[in-house]
């Protein structure tokens, strides 16, 4: 009998049997894949990087639909992304910003009343100590200076005079030639004579002082910074002439948290950022008493600044360098990871998969973006840096670009192979892949299946 008139004439379960094994065919077929829906590393090859990649048909069960299937996520991951814990220097720095201002800004101001005769010098030119800036008319001051002078050479000679009558009449007196009462007046004259001495010396004092001033002179070395008064001006007792900024040196204030307070003491170095520049100072200064209104206490840092390569007011930021501590345990900063309870941990890669590690934070340089791990990981352990998306416990890891080498965990070639189904070369698993050869391929649409063959025969007559 013909084999269409066969099928025709099947029992209605093979017909069933038929019509099922005759879609799955050809379904296989424009799907690309072997018998049996698809096997685990098919579905693993098209999912993409970074998604749930099966790892087993539990059961025997074939297809990616299969029900109890265990998936487990994987991540991608560049040479960059990961780094080695190892042994270095940190530095336990404490940050600071602010303004770095003169050491010194003197106001100059007159001493005196009259007339300003010359300004010698302009907003910005630099002076030296002792040098002349203004000069007041002088000529009534060096008059009255004069008169001062005289007087004082009087009186000294009025006293040395009165001081020889006294010590002759002692003599006299000693002898018997001038009475008591002579001898006590020529006492009182040498006493009063000197008394006038004394005051005639005030006076050229107060009239030299009053010569001195006026001429304004430079107190330090320095720059003007603003110009008050012109050539010719009138100027009151009391009234502000220049101001002189001192910016050999230059003193940033810096509030630190009162947690920080014993951390801090005069002579630590610091390291300073300005106009894009490095600079180093010290720690001068630091306040006996934390501010109770902002909990803070006061450090004063002092930067060189010979040359004038910063100006007054410059913005800065910098470290100060607390404590130096070498062969610690350190990794990137961005490596630490701060969990839900608050507790830091680091993603450690072990075995190809990620691990969660506690750690115990130590010093942080914030400098160098490093940190040190007091427990929690052991040297040359390989841990994830930055934000490479979502992590978990149990991921699998694989580092692009490192294929050469040793991977995490001992892996040969860099990780496994995102498309390698289970069992595959580069497969985190051992197990074996489906087969695909001739015996197992399914059925095709142009030829019964030896089950068809079967349900479709029937005796003949």
């Amino acid at each position: 009998m013909h084999p269409l008139v066969s099928i025709r004439s099947a029992s209605a379960p093979a017909l069933a049997t038929l019509a099922a094994l005759t879609l799955a065919a050809l379904l296989t077929t424009a799907c690309g894949g072997s018998s049996g829906g698809a096997a685990a590393g098919d579905t693993a090859k098209g999912a993409p990087k970074g998604t749930a990649t099966p790892s087993g048909s539990p059961g025997g069960a074939p297809g990616g639909a299969a029900g109890g299937q265990r998936r487990s996520a994987s991540v991608v991951l560049a040479v960059g992304d990961v780094a080695k814990v190892a042994r270095g220097t940190i530095e336990a720095t404490i940050p600071i910003a602010g303004d770095l201002r003169p050491i010194e800004t003197l106001s100059l101001k007159s001493r005196l009343e009259g007339n300003v005769e010359q300004v010698y010098v302009r907003e910005g030119d630099r002076v030296a100590m002792g040098a002349l800036l203004a000069r007041f008319e002088a000529v009534d001051f060096e008059s009255a200076l004069r008169s001062s002078e005289a007087d004082a050479a009087s009186a000294r000679t009025a006293a040395q005079t009165a001081q020889w009558n006294y010590d002759q009449s002692k003599d006299l007196f000693k002898v018997g030639a001038i009475a008591e009462r002579d001898l006590r007046a020529t006492e009182q004259a040498a006493a009063a004579a000197k008394a006038q001495q004394a005051a005639s010396e005030s006076r050229l004092r107060a009239a030299q002082s009053l010569s001195r001033d006026t001429r304004i002179m430079a107190p330090v070395t320095g720059t003007i910074q603003f110009r008050r008064v012109q050539s010719g001006e009138h100027v009151l007792r009391g009234s502000e002439l220049f101001t002189l900024v001192r910016s050999d040196i230059l003193e940033l204030t810096a509030s630190l948290p009162a947690r920080r307070a014993n951390d801090v003491k005069p002579g630590q170095p610091v390291r300073f950022l300005a106009d894009g520049k490095a600079f180093t100072g010290k720690v001068a200064r630091v306040s006996p008493t934390i501010d109770p209104a902002s909990r803070s206490i006061t450090a004063y840092v002092q930067i060189p600044n010979p040359n004038g390569e910063l100006k007054g007011n410059t913005f800065s930021s910098g470290q100060i360098i607390a404590q130096t501590l070498s062969n610690v345990l350190v990794v990137p900063q961005p490596a630490v990871r701060t969990g839900q309870d608050g507790n830091p941990f680091v993603y450690r890669i072990v075995g190809g998969e990620l691990e969660q590690a506690p750690v115990t934070l130590g010093a942080v340089d914030e400098a160098r973006g490093l940190v040190e791990i007091k427990d929690g990981v052991q040297e040359r352990d390989q841990v994830v840096v930055g934000n490479v998306g979502t992590l978990g416990r149990g991921m699998k890891a694989q580092i692009i670009g490192n294929e050469r080498g040793s991977a995490p965990g001992g892996m040969r070639g860099g990780t496994e192979r995102s498309g390698a189904a289970p069992g595959e070369p580069g497969s985190a698993k051992g197990e074996r892949p489906p087969r695909t050869d001739s015996a197992s391929k399914a059925p095709s649409a142009g030829r019964p299946s030896a089950a068809m063959e079967k349900g479709s025969k029937k005796p003949t007559a």
